[in-house]
């Protein structure tokens, strides 16, 4: 796939728009120019600038959206580091790899260090870390869209990803998907296939790209999908490709990969190969499919529509007036591989959103473009005036629909769960915490790694089982919540708390009255289901029997 094979070059020293790059020759096409002008702004601004809004997008979290976010990370991070915590399924078969939480691992090392391992940090201080991270992320796609587009361009792309409702609500989280993301940003810059090289900012290593690529792909071994297609693409471009394969790649993707291995090694104490086992399980068995499916054409009806949101009309626009079919082509590779899959989720599209929100400030410069010169008629100054309220409508439509959804889902929207283990974290300080029963769905809460204490906790298991018509804990649980329960009861020490959902208290009301638990504390979640019924709010109980 080659790219701008035949589009013009020119240059144009009169022009006042030194910040852009796209401009339209007589007969109204796009042309490019290679001369990219010094920037209004220094990127140690820019950085700082996507610093403060990340930290301030991390401290407004306060949501549950994926377990994965705690329990795959954070509870791994907080058993290495404090010796307690729940490890599931998922390590026993080792397919995860230890890279990951040891990131959080070492910032709990040192908040124990600085005896700052109280609640309110132990719950904000990960995402505050994931925040630094992030910020890295939107200064990459900044330069990326720099280098492509020219400033103009970049400015508007930093605007959507800043803007964008689901970047808001994912990027500072604790996901594995989300340093994957902010890795492939940086990573994609270097690659040569993808950039074009200008005097001012001259082509990098692209070594660096390929240990960043190995890196991504040693935390998420589906970023594979991403680094296959640009990698063909490179050795496709390449003049050297004996040395790109044989000098580059394999010396470079070996080291880093090695390195994890050896971490791995280490951490399980035995020789684990997380990307074959995790090969294994979610593409040759389809284990995935145990959580849920969805229909091939999820991404594109659903999935990946509703996280571009109200830049999808941009985003398409962009694509078409860039011709940047190389990119472009790297969403629709991606989105239409996972779309092969299963079991699908938002998140494992997440590290080609701000590839689709560059493409959306390709759009939006273009909306707001106009040839500005001296002795303008009034016909120019009529168009340069209708130019700039259809930007400032874009804005605001943009701004309008995407920062109300991302304040109520990042703030408001299934905020119990995060709410009832803060509360208990703080409880458990005074002592008035011994033992805790979840009797939810599994995974619906955080759990030591918020408690941050030593004491018995139970929730319902959900080991998947290759056992057809197999029903795990949660399972019979939700099924029939008062006869589960009633058996479970039968074998239990007394938990000194039960946490649950509105939903199934409802029906353990005389079960919970009969066992002398009272309610103590409830928690608003949510104002409407998302796959299962109406969790409206937490519940917590206490025991006040004697």
């Amino acid at each position: 796939m080659k790219l701008r094979k035949n589009t013009p070059i020119t240059t144009n020293s009169r022009t006042n728009n030194s910040t852009q790059n796209l401009s339209l020759s007589q007969d109204g096409n796009e042309k490019k120019k290679t001369h990219i002008p010094k920037s209004r702004f220094s990127l140690n601004k820019v950085f700082l600038a996507c610093l403060v809004t990340r930290v301030v997008n991390a401290l407004l979290i306060q949501t549950y959206f994926n377990p994965d976010e705690h329990w795959q990370a954070l509870e791994v991070a907080h058993k290495l580091t404090f010796g307690y915590g729940h490890l599931t399924w998922e390590w026993n078969r080792g397919i995860r790899s230890y890279l990951h939480p040891s990131i959080f691992a070492l910032l709990y090392k040192v908040l124990a260090f600085l005896h700052l391992d109280t609640p309110w940090f132990m719950m904000k201080a990960p995402r505050l870390l994931q925040s630094i991270f992030s910020a890295v992320g939107d200064l990459y796609l900044y330069k990326l869209s720099k280098i492509l587009f020219g400033e103009h361009v970049a400015r508007w792309a930093l605007f959507a990803q800043l803007a964008n409702w689901f970047i808001f609500f994912c990027i500072t989280r604790t996901l594995s998907n989300t340093l994957e993301t902010v890795l492939t940003l940086v990573s994609l810059y270097y690659w040569p296939c993808i950039r074009t090289s200008s005097g001012e900012d001259p082509l990098a290593p692209r070594s660096w790209g390929l240990a960043l690529a190995a890196l991504a792909c040693a935390i998420r071994p589906t970023s594979a999908i991403i680094w296959i297609y640009v990698g063909l693409l490179e050795l496709f471009s390449t003049l050297h490709r004996v040395k790109f394969i044989f000098v580059e790649v394999i010396p470079i993707g070996g080291l880093v990969l090695g390195l994890t291995f050896l971490l791995d090694r280490m951490m399980y104490g035995s020789w684990v190969f997380v990307p074959l086992n995790f090969l294994k399980f979610n593409f040759l068995s389809s284990g995935g499919d145990y959580y849920g499916t969805h229909p091939w054409h999820w991404y594109f009806t659903q999935g990946f529509t509703v996280m571009v949101f109200t830049f999808l009309p941009f985003v398409v626009a962009g694509i078409v007036i860039s011709k940047e079919w190389k990119l472009s082509g790297l969403i629709a590779w991606v989105v239409g591989i996972y779309s092969i899959l299963g079991h699908k989720e938002f998140r494992f599209v997440l590290p080609v959103l701000p590839i689709a929100l560059m493409f959306s400030a390709v759009a939006l410069a273009k909306l707001g473009k106009t040839n500005v010169s001296y002795g303008q008629n009034k016909a120019s100054q009529s168009a340069a005036t209708r130019s700039s309220i259809k930007t400032k409508l874009a804005v605001l439509f943009l701004l309008g629909t995407n920062l109300p959804m991302a304040l109520y889902m990042s703030m408001v929207h299934q905020r119990g769960s995060e709410d009832v283990m803060y509360y208990l974290s703080r409880e458990a300080v005074n002592g008035e915490i011994t033992s805790v029963l979840f009797l939810t769905p599994c995974h619906a809460t955080p759990y030591y790694s918020t408690l941050h204490h030593d004491i018995p906790m139970r929730f319902l298991d959900c080991t998947p089982s290759e056992e057809k018509g197999y029903l795990d804990e949660s399972d019979k649980f939700m099924m029939d919540p008062v006869g589960f329960t009633s058996e479970f009861a039968k074998n239990w020490s007394i938990p000194s708390h039960i946490i649950l959902f509105d939903s199934q208290e409802k029906l353990l009301k005389e079960f919970l009255a009969s066992h002398q638990f009272h309610e103590i504390k409830r928690f608003f979640h949510a104002h409407f289901k998302v796959d299962r019924d109406l969790q409206a709010s937490v519940v917590l109980y206490a025991f006040r029997g004697h």
